[in-house]
């Protein structure tokens, strides 16, 4: 009878077992010392050897020719372990027996000493499948274990466990396998049939496996399954994998290079038509645009056509861009009916222009444009001493009525004054802000939170920053929690680095402030321009300019 590849290359000892080192070792380090526990617990994503590990653990430490905590597998009770009939090692599986009754006979049976091993093992699979009770009476037998009995506990869902559990066994993770160590064994395995694979084939293979190797296996078992001859085609990988072709990608990804949508057209439904899958097409095709961004960081791949080095000639921004279409696209590809039809409606977006392109520009010169008012507008009240407080005050075409916040004008002025002093250090400061907006906004509850919820900043300083809020009446609530502007400030301290105090005030109230101070610069610019031969724009120079008569 066949034997599947999973089940006839399961490792036999530690040094079999494939990428983890770490646990492998201190197992051995366990036996070879005598230092055993009396529970583990084994957590890790599925097919990374828990089950395989434990079984190798219950050899080692009952095995009587054991060489420095490897097991001999020749010795009666080796043999007996790997084949599941020594009735000292028993192995269940929570998920059918997870029943306080099924736990009980286990508490009742473990009192007996083990009759021909040297340790009485019981492996639990998937012990998070237990119910509570059976937890409860488990819990009992792990608190007071009888002598030579370990228990070893294997689950890929570690959050379930109860913290009374996990605080009574020696914990141990298993990672993920990384693709080259998962190669590496296909590869092994591959010699020991007498069979070779193409390039490229087991890296697909271990890609598509996600980390478990007897995924890995068992897709390699479904290939082997397809082939003609003595070496694995990455074709036939490809079909029992559904994965796109290399070739198919790199002929899609030049129509996108050149921007030419009839040809990315022609092969997207090429591909479409073959029968691979939506989702698995975008799954690929960002696992492509990965290698090449990779690449073009300098790392090489082997397997990668000509025309895959022609489409490294993607512009950076646009293959970034590229990448967050795909990104976004994938969050609700596999909720849409018409799959295909979206398919399509992203090849379009994909051939468009960046978006960072399209918008840099403008967004750039309107900043400049920006800063260079704010410096002009200081600069005129430094030179003709005017404080702005008192001009808004003496100017009753740009006073508005007074609302219920009580605001001291002078503390936002000052703000403005340094952001044009040291704008580099106002738009960090506010970048600094705005990106830890959203964690502040989560880390606060009840009424505080639905009090910042209606507010955005929109200028800050080390000491201050300036929240404009919809509401009026809301500012004014904020400006008189002290214990808020306490937690904002620790929330901020943590997340951005700086801790300023708050400043509430109105967004209509806010906004007119900035249009009074525009507006009264722009008067005292004209004044100015008026009064000085110097042109405007040397302007900045004329604190520095001395005027003689001939």
């Amino acid at each position: 009878m066949y034997q599947a590849l999973y089940r006839k290359y399961r490792s036999q000892t530690f040094a079999e077992m494939v990428g983890q080192p770490v646990v492998s070792q201190s197992l051995r380090q366990a036996v070879a010392t005598e230092k055993i526990s009396h529970a583990y617990l084994f957590s890790g994503p599925r097919g990374t050897g828990k089950t395989s590990a434990a079984k190798i653990f219950a050899k080692a430490m009952n095995c009587p020719n054991q060489v420095d905590g490897e097991p001999c597998n020749i010795c009666d009770i080796c043999r007996a372990i790997t084949l599941g009939s020594l009735e000292d090692v028993i192995e269940i599986d929570a998920a059918s027996n997870n029943g306080v009754d099924e736990i009980r006979d286990i508490r009742d049976k473990s009192t007996y000493a083990a009759s021909l091993a040297r340790y009485k093992v019981y492996i639990i699979d998937e012990v998070h499948m237990l119910s509570t009770g059976a937890f409860n009476a488990l819990l009992k037998t792990l608190e007071e274990p009888s002598p030579g009995l370990v228990f070893i506990l294997a689950t890929t869902e570690l959050h379930k466990i109860p913290a009374t559990i996990l605080s009574r066994v020696q914990r141990f993770e298993f990672k993920s396998i990384k693709v080259p160590d998962i190669v590496g064994h296909l590869e092994w395995i591959l010699a020991q049939e007498g069979l070779e694979a193409e390039p490229g084939a087991l890296s697909l293979i271990a890609r598509r496996a996600e980390g478990g190797m007897r995924d890995a296996l068992s897709l390699l078992d479904q290939a082997l399954s397809l082939l003609d001859g003595s070496s694995l085609s990455l074709d036939v990988v490809e079909e029992i994998t559904g994965s796109v072709s290399l070739r198919a990608l790199d002929a899609y990804v030049a129509g996108l290079r050149n921007r030419d949508l009839e040809e990315a057209m022609d092969h997207l439904n090429t591909i479409l038509d073959s029968g691979k899958q939506p989702a698995r097409f975008l799954d690929d095709l960002l696992a492509y645009f990965r290698d090449l961004l990779l690449s073009q960081a300098g790392l090489s791949f082997a397997d990668h056509s000509p025309l895959f080095q022609e489409n490294q000639e993607l512009a950076r921004d646009r293959l970034l861009d590229m990448l967050g279409i795909l990104i976004q696209a994938n969050q609700t590809l596999r909720q849409l009916s018409q799959a295909r039809l979206a398919l399509e409606m992203i090849t379009v977006q994909l051939l468009e222009e960046p978006a960072a392109e399209k918008a840099a520009g403008p967004q750039v010169a309107r900043l400049q444009a920006e800063v260079t008012a704010l410096k002009e507008e200081v600069a005129q009240l430094k030179r003709t001493g005017v404080s702005q407080v008192q001009s808004l005050k003496s100017n009753p075409a740009t006073t508005r009525p007074e609302t219920r916040v009580k605001l001291d004008k002078s503390r936002f002025i000052k703000i403005l004054e340094e952001a044009v002093e040291n704008p580099v250090l106002a738009r960090a400061n506010l970048t600094k802000l705005q990106g830890a907006w959203g964690e502040i906004i989560e880390s606060l509850s009840g009424a505080d939170k639905a009090l910042l919820e209606g507010s955005q900043p929109v200028a800050a300083n080390e000491h201050h920053a300036i929240l404009a809020f919809e509401s009026a009446f809301n500012a004014e609530q904020t400006m008189k929690r002290d214990n808020l502007n306490v937690t904002f400030g620790n929330i901020l301290s943590q997340a951005a680095g700086f801790s300023p105090e708050i400043l509430a005030i109105s967004m209509a109230d806010w906004q007119q402030l900035r249009q009074d101070f525009a507006a009264k610069n722009r008067q005292q610019k004209q004044e100015e321009k008026e009064k000085s031969p110097i042109p405007e724009q040397f302007s900045f120079l004329a604190s520095q300019v001395v005027i003689q008569d001939d």
